[in-house]
């Protein structure tokens, strides 16, 4: 078990972790083609899915210049609006801008004001500044500061991203936990010296059984428990 007294700085992973995302893009897209049956609405997803983790992807190999998640996810509405058959302008519109209006998870709010309790707190997003700002104050999300990876024109797993949060930490990289739902967004940490904790989510990407993080939890409310415990 880690000591939790090494840790002096607790940063976040947003988008999955602390807000349901695909909940959240699943809702826009019905609302944006409500005649669409649940089949037809998890193909859209798919095709928003899918579109976005490729041009980020392009982006980390270097085949494409760095675009902040604002011109990819407007790109990843028009291809939804392609197949679902919209034109309507303001509609496309507003699902384009799906990714600020995502709700928090049940114990988000009250997990992140525990550990702010104790610990700075970093948010540490893929997502576009403009889009962050919008996102926290939609989702009540309250960070001491929060960090959007088009600070580094890159996205996570890029090691320059983490960096952002342990410059901002001003400690070094073995007393800053990145915390995540996503296994390999705390691979990526792990590649700059952070600690670790998974959080499950009812979405996102489980460890493996190679994986060896600092900490594993059920919830959020469980790791601040456990953390403020040790």
């Amino acid at each position: 078990m880690a000591e939790v007294c090494d840790v002096e700085v607790v940063v976040f992973d947003v988008l999955g972790t602390m807000v349901d995302e695909q909940g959240g893009l699943r809702a826009a897209i019905r609302e944006a083609v409500p005649a669409s049956d649940d089949a037809s609405v998890d193909h859209l997803l798919t095709v928003w899915q899918e579109h976005v983790e490729h041009e980020q992807q392009r982006i980390g190999e270097d085949s494409r210049a760095y675009a902040n998640t604002e011109i990819i996810d407007r790109e990843a509405a028009q291809r939804v609006a392609a197949r679902a058959g919209l034109t309507d302008p303001t509609v496309i519109e507003r699902l384009a801008t799906a990714g600020q209006r995502l709700s928090p998870w049940d114990d988000s709010h009250s997990g992140l004001t525990r550990l702010a309790r104790r610990f700075p707190v970093l948010g540490l997003s893929n997502a576009s500044r403009a889009t962050l700002l919008r996102l926290n104050a939609y989702a009540g999300l309250r960070w001491h500061q929060a960090l959007s990876a088009e600070d580094a024109q890159a996205y996570k797993p890029a090691p320059d991203v983490y960096r952002l949060a342990v410059d901002t930490a001003g400690c070094p990289p073995e007393r800053v936990l990145m915390v995540a739902a996503h296994a390999w967004d705390l691979r990526g940490a792990q590649t700059v010296g952070m600690r670790t904790a998974y959080v499950r989510r009812p979405v996102g990407d489980p460890p493996k059984r190679t994986d060896t993080f600092s900490w594993r939890s059920n919830s959020l409310d469980e790791l601040a428990a456990t953390l403020a415990a040790a």
